[in-house]
């Protein structure tokens, strides 16, 4: 547990040649008088940002790590900050920050407040999107390619799309839907065939569900609201929370929760 009055980081160590290490990253946390805390196996990310006696909670990782810390803080009514330490920082992305200066990030403990909508669904917070169907599965194996190295990841995903025939048979609102794809994002995104592109906004306080059906996903249905559910064939599913793959019971309450997070940015930030 942390000294009281401090700002408190949970790292997920990132393996490799990547520039900063780990290290350097706790070490210039540190000088900033950030306590910090260096995952290991076993530990148990939100027990670790509850039990933190903080006036900030950050999460230094991908796309996946942030959501469980992003909870707490939440839940705490406590600023949240996020410093890119990940394979995609999507979410970093679209708050305005560097992907690739994670120690410029840090600033933001000392930085300029904003309130960000967030997802949930089944009460589990997700920041970017929830996938269903094809999509989940494609991304997933596309990014295990990229952190191979493998520069053909795109092409593997082409043939899969093609060679992929299974559709996605749900109720949506009651509304049946077959599709391939389905997606929830938190606020709008721009969409092509391989990326979630960027969002232009985070806070319009509304999902967008889309959904592509073609062979592959060029076109997509856009239906938004603040709330959907999701009624699905099988009781359990497979999905994916801000990139990562999660267990769901059906049906799928999913709700936009408007400005909810309070979320901290470096002074310089002026993403809108």
């Amino acid at each position: 547990m942390n000294a009281s009055g401090r700002s408190y980081l949970i790292v997920n160590p990132r393996s490799g040649d990547d520039s900063p290490s780990c290290g350097e990253l706790v070490d210039a946390a540190e000088s900033l008088g950030i306590d910090c805390h260096v995952l290991c196996e076993g530990d148990d990310v939100g027990a670790l940002a509850r039990e933190a006696t903080a006036v900030a909670l950050g999460m230094a990782g991908g796309d996946g790590s942030l959501a469980a810390v992003a909870a707490v803080a939440l839940a705490r009514d406590l600023p949240f900050v996020c410093v890119p330490f990940g394979t995609r920082n999507h979410f970093a992305r679209d708050l305005g920050l560097d992907r690739d200066d994670p120690l410029a990030a840090l600033a933001a403990f000392d930085g300029a407040e904003r309130r960000v909508d967030v997802g949930r669904v089944n009460g589990r917070l997700f920041l970017n999107n929830l996938s269903l169907g094809l999509y989940a599965d494609l991304v997933d194996g596309r990014e295990h390619h990229r952190r191979r190295g493998e520069v053909l990841a795109g092409l593997r995903a082409v043939k899969r799309l093609a060679g992929e025939h299974r559709r996605l048979r749900a109720l949506v609102d009651g509304e049946l839907v077959e599709t391939r794809i389905l997606l929830v994002a938190n606020n709008p995104y721009e969409l092509n065939l391989f990326n979630i592109g960027e969002r232009a906004s985070l806070t319009e306080g509304r999902l967008h569900l889309y959904t592509s059906s073609g062979l592959l996903p060029t076109r997509w249905a856009d239906r938004a609201g603040e709330r959907f559910v999701i009624t699905l064939e099988e009781r359990d599913a497979s999905a994916a929370a801000d990139g990562e793959p999660i267990e769901l019971r059906s049906p799928l309450e999913i709700e936009c929760l408007p400005r909810a997070l309070r979320v901290l940015v470096p002074q310089s930030d002026d993403a809108s």
